[in-house]
């Protein structure tokens, strides 16, 4: 199977978090594979444009939700890109005990970190 083009959105700092997701699809018994499209740089002039053509080449989205998240305003731009971009888009939860889906992802669901969340989501795009 071909890898599935993603885009991940999350906040500069969850950087860690993104690493170590992004990492799990080089590990042997990972059930999915992608290709990160996020983009890993400081916000320019042309920020928006770019991200607005890596999400268009993405076959989904998926956003990183952490307690950073609500005054993320990059992530969150992101986020609402994949929604105007009519992308399939997934939240997932990066830390224990935090629930707060932002409003910018609409109808799309928020998920536990999990190899069989991840996989699922994957797996339909």
């Amino acid at each position: 199977m071909a890898n599935k083009i993603v885009f991940i959105a999350f906040a500069k700092e969850d950087e860690a978090s993104r690493n170590l997701f992004t990492g799990q699809r080089v590990h042997p018994n990972t059930p999915f594979e992608f290709d990160d499209m996020s983009v890993k740089e400081p916000y320019t002039e042309d920020w928006k444009s770019k991200v607005r053509t890596r999400v268009r080449r993405s076959h989904g989205v998926i956003a990183l939700i952490s307690t950073h998240t609500p005054k993320a305003t990059g992530q969150l731009w992101e986020i609402k890109c994949a929604v105007e971009e009519k992308r399939p888009l997934l939240g997932i939860w990066i830390q224990d005990g935090y629930r707060t889906k932002p409003p910018e992802m609409g109808s799309a669901p928020c998920k536990a970190w999990t190899w069989e969340a991840v996989a699922s989501f994957i797996n339909t795009l």
